[in-house]
């Protein structure tokens, strides 16, 4: 019964979890990043997959990064960083996502930091404010954490630092939001999927950081319209009330000074993007609704225990989607 438990957790919410030795055999089989010089245009670090466990906040700290074949020293690139779902890990949920593809495509360094929780390496959260589990329990430091991560990464690859971006799926997107709120100097635009700006964060960002939002309204975990759901997630983690899609919309176009209604709709299927322009410096609010998605990333192929999660929309990628959008807002 327990293990049942924790499978269900972790399918929920992002991924299945991978056994301890399976997860440090794939750790393994990645380059680590150990020294970090002064300067990236000193870094031994080129093209290929990284490791690096670090220390903040008296944690041991986590991150895999991967830098596509035609990164060079001489052109600062973009970053795009993906928050995990509550329950899973950064390792395990690189296959579905095809964050690495299309960063070879398009030349972007892409970023996987591991959450918190009582195992190192699986069933593990961020702390988004009022949710989830380990992370949010403990008040762990994940923006702190966030920061100094970038700092390394800077260290080791010569970053873009107008470029950089966040998404992320379930927890992880609520991170993203958390972010946004709270390191407007650093994230340029954020890309959340399948969660909402938590309830009991307040926040008044000093630039207009724009945000692509993709949300199923048969998300029966954490609801469109907001609550708790119409499926609950076990243990503590069942009994967060989330905000709603449209109520975070609302706030967010108040934030950045963006229209507050639609000044453009898309249709592709049964996805309908509202985009909310005339923000400052810029920036706006795209909401694309999936008429009877799920807690799902639409345009994944498959994704762990997705019968469980609802139906995945293949009308969009969400993965192309929120690159297009991140492109089109650097930090002004």
């Amino acid at each position: 019964m327990l293990m049942r438990r924790i499978g269900l957790v972790a399918g929920l919410l992002g991924s299945v979890p991978l056994p301890v030795g399976c997860a440090l055999a794939k750790e393994r089989a990645l380059k680590d990043i150990r020294t970090l010089s002064g300067s990236c245009r000193e870094s031994p670090y080129g093209p290929g997959d990284y490791f690096r466990e670090t220390e903040y906040g008296g944690r041991k700290r986590r991150y895999i990064v991967h830098v596509p074949p035609g990164y060079s020293r001489e052109r600062p690139v973009p970053v795009v960083m993906y928050f995990h779902g509550g329950g899973a890990s950064a390792i395990n949920s690189r296959p579905w996502l095809g964050l690495d593809a299309l960063a070879d495509q398009k030349g972007f360094i892409t970023v996987y930091p591991y959450g918190t929780g009582i195992l190192p390496r699986k069933l593990l959260t961020f702390n988004a404010g009022s949710c989830c589990g380990y992370a949010m329990k403990h008040n762990v430091d994940d923006v702190g954490f966030t920061r100094a991560m970038l700092d390394e990464l800077g260290r080791a690859f010569c970053v873009d630092p107008k470029r950089v971006y966040s998404t992320g799926y379930s927890n992880g997107a609520m991170m993203s939001y958390r972010l946004a709120c709270e390191m407007p100097d650093r994230i340029a635009a954020i890309g959340p999927v399948a969660g909402t700006l938590a309830t009991n964060i307040r926040c008044s960002p000093s630039r207009g950081v724009s945000v692509m939002h993709i949300h199923g309204t048969r998300d029966p975990y954490e609801p469109f319209g907001g609550g708790k759901g119409e499926k609950a997630f076990p243990g503590k983690i069942q009994r967060t009330v989330f905000r709603g899609v449209e109520e975070t919309v609302k706030i967010w176009t108040g934030l950045i000074g963006a229209s507050p209604q639609p000044t453009r709709t898309v249709v592709r299927g049964a996805a309908t993007g509202h985009f909310y322009g005339g923000g400052r410096n810029g920036s706006e609010v795209v909401l694309w609704e999936i008429k009877g998605g799920g807690h799902t990333w639409p345009g994944a192929r498959s994704m762990p225990m997705d019968s469980m999660l609802g139906p995945i929309n293949r009308d969009i990628s969400a993965t192309q989607l929120l690159w297009e959008f991140f492109e089109r807002h650097p930090i002004r």
